[in-house]
């Protein structure tokens, strides 16, 4: 599975030149925790061509590409699946016709559809998600519907996961809807919409965390967009070599230990 998602090197902007901070986009293997690739968004371009122009360089056959609702895109969609992958996108706001059919469709009690339930319990918070998929979606885009609508290309489900929360005698209630390519049943649905979250936790969170990188202040030329791959290199490294310690302490026992630090660039070959 490969999640695409988007992240602001805060302190690499360059107030004397008059630039913004740098904001690059990176597709990362959430299975195997590896940062497969980067491009940096260009002047006067967004999010979503640069991970158009970002999905361009891989081989995508047989992929599940995830992604958040800025993702959503018709052209997007299309891109990945002329490339032999899927797509699984959230749904928001930013489709709003669609969202609305989707949301009506999953609040009729009289429609039954295949679900799937998970129980979390940790840090005095009960979590209960339902997972439901619909594999019926010839209706979404009927001609009744109004003329010229974009349609999401080879668009196989749409899924809907229902996040009930109990803490300190209070409920709350979120429903995240998604659509997707691939016939994906209710179990492969949760998991693949939780392995997304992957690309926050364990690149995002730990590039931040290990090696400071919301700090990092290079500002000229292309050393913020150099520096954020040797970033994610360093740490695809660090991450396969031996397990049981943490990327911190990795790092520094790469530093203090030239025998380690070889142990670790061995893996390279």
């Amino acid at each position: 599975m490969l999640a695409i998602d988007g992240k602001t090197l805060r302190r690499s902007f360059n107030d004397a030149a008059k630039t913004s901070a740098l904001h690059v986009v990176t597709a990362f293997a959430a299975d195997a925790r590896l940062a497969l690739g980067q491009v940096a968004v260009k002047h006067g371009e967004n999010e979503i061509t640069a991970a158009r122009r970002l999905l361009g360089l891989l081989d995508l056959t047989g992929m599940l590409v995830t992604g958040d609702a800025l993702h959503c895109q018709a052209e997007t969609a299309q891109l990945i699946t002329d490339r032999g992958g899927d797509y699984l996108f959230a749904l928001k706001a930013n489709r709003p016709a669609m969202l609305a059919a989707v949301q009506e469709y999953f609040a009729d009690p009289a429609v039954s559809h295949a679900t799937h339930e998970t129980v979390d319990a940790a840090h005095g918070r009960i979590e209960t998600r339902r997972h439901c998929v619909c594999h019926d979606v010839a209706w979404l885009f009927s001609d009744r519907r109004y003329p010229d609508e974009p349609r999401m290309p080879g668009l196989a489900i749409i899924g809907m996961i229902e996040a009930e929360v109990e803490r300190d005698g209070r409920r709350s209630v979120e429903r995240r809807y998604y659509v997707s390519s691939a016939r994906l049943a209710a179990e492969r649905l949760a998991a693949a919409a939780r392995a997304h979250w992957r690309i926050e936790n364990s690149l995002h969170w730990v590039l931040d965390v290990s090696f400071d990188e919301d700090r990092a202040r290079n500002r000229r030329d292309h050393g913020p967009a150099n520096l954020a791959v040797l970033r994610k290199l360093a740490l695809n490294v660090l991450r396969s070599a031996k397990s049981g310690i943490s990327i911190r302490r990795k790092r520094k026992r790469s530093g203090w230990s030239d025998e380690f630090a070889r142990s670790v660039l061995g893996q390279m070959r």
